[in-house]
This record gives C-alpha cells, sequence and structure tokens, in this order.
C-alpha cells in the first residue's frame, strides 16, 4: 500500500516542478486606452518583462522613471513596447501625451 502512494505522489511532483521556468523569467502585460493604463499600480518580481499594447484614437507612448529610465518613443496611436526590469524599486510611468495617465510598478 505504501508503494502505490509514493508512485502516485512521484508524477505529480514532476509535473509540478516542470511547470516552474528554470530562468525564473516572467512578463505582465498592462492596456492601454485612451488616458488609462489598466492596472494603475502593479508589483513584479526583479527581472520581469512588462508588455504594453495599445490601439487607441489619440496618441500615447510610455515613459519610465525610477531605479531605471526608459521610454517607447514618439507617440503613436497604435503601439507595442515591452522593459525587462532588472532593477529592484519603484517605476513611475507617465503617457507624456496625457500627463495624468499614470501607472506604478514596484519590483520586488
Amino acid at each position: 500500500m505504501r508503494k502505490l502512494a509514493v508512485l502516485s505522489i512521484v508524477p505529480v511532483a514532476a509535473c509540478i516542478a516542470l511547470a516552474v521556468p528554470a530562468s525564473g523569467a516572467s512578463s505582465y502585460r498592462v492596456k492601454m486606452g485612451d488616458n488609462f493604463f489598466k492596472p494603475k499600480t502593479v508589483t513584479v518580481r526583479k527581472n520581469t518583462t512588462v508588455r504594453w499594447k495599445w490601439k487607441t484614437k489619440a496618441p500615447h507612448d510610455v515613459v519610465g522613471r525610477g531605479p531605471a529610465h526608459f521610454t517607447s518613443g514618439s507617440p503613436k496611436n497604435h503601439g507595442n513596447f515591452s522593459v525587462k526590469l532588472r532593477r529592484k524599486g519603484t517605476y513611475r510611468i507617465v503617457c507624456v501625451v496625457h500627463p495624468k495617465m499614470k501607472m506604478t510598478i514596484r519590483v520586488r
């Protein structure tokens, strides 16, 4: 009876171990719309790639300030931008075309 119990646990443990990426890499998506980031605040692990995507009526961009600075470039109506956050700390994100359009990313 003990052998059956042990044998049934081993495959489950192996599946769980395979589900975790070996590099610890991960990604997070942020939605953008006309005048909003969703979510407004997020906490991620160090080395997470954050991706923004938008298809809007008004032009937008992504500018980040914190332990590292980054920008998506010139504002545009359709865009994709991603950045790998390698440094721990708090990042303040804004769309320079719409200064009230803000979000915060905390990297642990």
